[in-house]
């Protein structure tokens, strides 16, 4: 197969005018022009690339996309060109800087009964859309299921991301990562947190394995990575990726205090301390007391309601009977209350940044 080689035809009207800026301009390699006395085809290579063009061809000009570490030093430092065949070329930066767009703050609750669909995405994978509204696109959170287990026809990649939670809510996966040793096995009530550009890949999954995945921003880019074969030879547990270490919580191993909300305890999956304060993720269930209002300061509080049943009392609005599978986000300063809790109920909690400030209405 390395004696194959594959290129991109485009037309032309005049070969002698692409000529110079296909070479210069571009700065690809001319490989071969014929016929001498009067060209009609030239082929150029470069930047992973390989462009044939051909007096007379049929298809459209097309578009280039060039990525670049250096877009300023390139082309002059242009953005868009078109080439004298009518080829547009875009320029770009090869690792843009993740961008988190400001937080447009609502009310959400998204019922499970309300019966979203269910949409097929990467590697066979079932979603659900948690916030169909992504808050102007700050944050997606999914709920995503492998009805039939097995091997998962995954493949080594990597996301583009400022945050990523993966948090097993029924069943089990099996996950490696770069530098984290051996294969580890994901159960109900455990999380993982995604570092930036941590290589990684799923494995094998249970039967009716389910995973709530946080990732901010809502558009983030997700890479394979061809080279890399996990596991990795060298153990690194302290590792930061972009200032966040890996995080593998078990809930056997977990601690309960009380909760910063009244009539709740909950335990702290150590997200905050190891994102350096990103995010915070929390586990909350039945405690001692009786729930109060409450309102906080943090710019995004997404909750997943993942057992049992409570009734979410809003400022303003209708109070909303939750169940297992609902999920709701309180904004900023708005005053709420988790009221009627089964003995059962467990809720996940994800803030943005990890740490902020309740403020309690009296009883």
């Amino acid at each position: 197969m390395s004696d194959i080689l594959a290129e991109i035809r485009l037309p032309t009207d005049e070969l002698r005018n692409d000529l110079p800026f296909f070479t210069k301009t571009l700065q690809m390699r001319l490989d071969s022009i014929y016929p001498a006395d009067n060209p009609e085809v030239a082929v150029f290579s470069g930047h992973g690339l390989r462009v044939r063009v051909e007096k007379g061809a049929t298809e459209p000009p097309g578009t280039i996309r060039i990525l670049t570490d250096d877009p300023d030093g390139f082309a002059s430092g242009a953005r868009e060109l078109t080439a004298p065949n009518g080829t547009r070329i875009e320029i770009s930066e090869r690792n843009p800087p993740v961008v988190l767009p400001t937080t447009l703050h609502s009310f959400v609750v998204r019922r499970l009964a309300d019966q979203a669909p269910w949409v097929i995405g990467r590697a066979g994978m079932q979603y659900r859309d948690l916030i169909p509204n992504r808050l102007g696109g700050s944050i997606i959170a999914s709920h995503i299921r492998i009805p039939d287990g097995g091997p998962v026809p995954d493949m080594v990649h990597f996301h583009k991301i400022g945050f990523q939670l993966i948090f097993c809510y029924r069943g089990w996966v099996d996950v490696v990562y770069e530098d984290q040793g051996p294969p580890l096995r994901l159960t109900a009530g455990d999380c993982f947190i995604q570092p930036p550009e941590i290589r990684h890949r799923v494995l094998v999954a249970s039967d009716n394995v389910e995973v709530i995945e946080i990732g901010v921003p809502a558009d983030h880019v997700t890479e394979i990575d061809h080279d890399m074969t996990l596991p990795t030879e060298v153990l690194r547990p302290d590792r930061e990726w972009q200032g966040q270490r890996f995080v593998f919580n078990e809930v056997k191993k977990a601690n309960w205090s009380p909760f910063r909300l009244p009539g709740y305890v909950a335990r702290d999956t150590t997200i905050a301390e190891n994102t350096k304060n990103v995010a915070g993720v929390m586990v909350a269930r039945r405690g001692q007391g009786k729930p109060v209002w409450s309102s906080h300061d943090t710019d995004i509080l997404f909750t997943f309601v993942m057992e049992g049943t409570v009734t979410l009392d809003g400022e303003g609005r209708d109070p909303y009977a939750l169940a297992a599978g609902d999920a709701f986000v309180i904004p900023p300063g708005m005053k709420t209350r988790l009221s009627d809790p089964s003995d059962d109920i467990e809720l996940l909690e994800v803030s943005l940044p990890g740490a902020f400030n309740t403020e309690l209405e009296p009883k």
